[in-house]
């Protein structure tokens, strides 16, 4: 019975419009969005990184449900974002939300799929009772360089999951994972951005793993898509989880309340952790959903979750922290300077 004991989201309130971005670089607006299905995207405030959205989505988990922070025995963020190149993330936020020195800690690096990778590693070290519970976090503020079609989709926050097996409010049946050595995606040591191979990232990359995780699981499992109330797939942008969706069987109800990335943007580690958690916000006892989330470089862990009676039960309070729809309302729109700004691609000389 491992599986989720409470999350939670931190989404920043800062937005740049795609068209925004069009206007700066004299691209056609119409073009990027009818392609890539995304018209705004979440920028981080000026003091905000990874590691202070990573806090922000524990600190929101913990609000929903009472964890004693000394029982987290295991605190594993996933992000390519780390403000350090060496200095872990994870200490920051296991300090942060109280947790005793007796934890094991590090961060996560896989692309897109850390997250889900650091949720993993929290399942195995539960269910042989290493730990009562692990928390596991993806969070990003993500890069993508001036003019680079990266710029429109790159953006910040993130989802933080404890796991434990103390009356989860959703069961983590299976899991598993197809991965490769596929260089779609790359950014090397001292690099302040990403590099992408094009048309490779569609295909041999994104599609070929999210497909191959899925029908792994599909196959272990002996389910098929009708079998889940709900599915959710990494979201680069709005095309690539749709087309997924339809080649592997599911339909555009079951994908609809997880696919946030056309007002959120691709928040890289966060994209399907963040995915899950809106369609946890809106779920009953009894929802299944399927999960596949996609790292570049490449690879996919795929989920098959049931949501149990506790989340309707008064251990849980999900309304105790506010949900990814009410985060993505009320936003602060920034023009391309202000963002640049925020984003540190303008830097003030003293």
């Amino acid at each position: 019975m491992v599986g989720i004991i409470t999350y939670g989201v931190y989404i920043p309130r800062y937005r740049i419009k795609v068209e925004e971005i069009a206007r700066v670089w004299g691209a056609n607006a119409a073009d990027i969005t009818g392609g890539l299905g995304v018209f705004e995207k979440s920028v981080p405030d000026l003091d905000e990184d990874a590691a202070t959205i990573a806090v922000e989505a524990a600190r929101n988990a913990l609000l929903r449900r009472y964890v004693d922070p000394k029982d987290i025995g295991a605190v594993y963020v996933g992000s390519e974002s780390h403000p350090y190149a060496v200095k872990p993330t994870a200490c920051t936020v296991g300090e942060a939300i109280g947790a005793t020195p007796n934890m094991t800690a590090a961060d996560f690096e896989f692309a897109c799929k850390a997250g889900t990778a650091a949720i993993q590693t929290c399942m195995g070290m539960v269910k042989s009772n290493m730990i009562p519970f692990g928390l596991a976090i993806g969070s990003d503020v993500s890069q993508g360089a001036p003019g680079d079609a990266l710029e429109y989709t790159a953006a910040a926050g993130g989802a933080a999951y404890v796991i434990g097996n103390n009356d989860p409010i959703a069961t983590i049946h299976h899991t598993c994972s197809f991965t490769s050595d596929t260089p779609d995606f790359w950014r090397r040591e001292g690099q302040d951005y990403p590099r992408h191979g094009g048309r490779f990232t569609g295909d041999p990359g994104y599609f070929k793993h999210v497909k191959g995780a899925s029908n792994l699981l599909l196959e272990q499992t002996k389910k098929s898509p009708k079998d889940f109330t709900y599915a959710v797939f990494h979201q680069p942008n709005a095309k690539f989880p749709q087309k997924a969706a339809k080649d592997l069987g599911f339909t555009t109800e079951q994908i609809k309340p997880g696919l946030v990335v056309p007002r959120l943007g691709n928040t890289y580690s966060g994209a399907s952790p963040i995915g899950l958690a809106a369609t946890l916000d809106i779920a009953k006892p009894g929802d299944t959903i399927f999960v596949c989330s996609f790292g570049s470089g490449a690879g996919s862990d795929a989920f098959d979750i049931e949501v149990t009676d506790a989340i309707k039960s008064d251990v849980f309070k999900r309304d105790a922290a506010p949900g990814v729809e009410q985060q993505l309302k009320n936003p602060i729109y920034l023009d391309y300077a202000r963002y640049a700004q925020h984003k540190g691609k303008l830097v003030m000389q003293s």
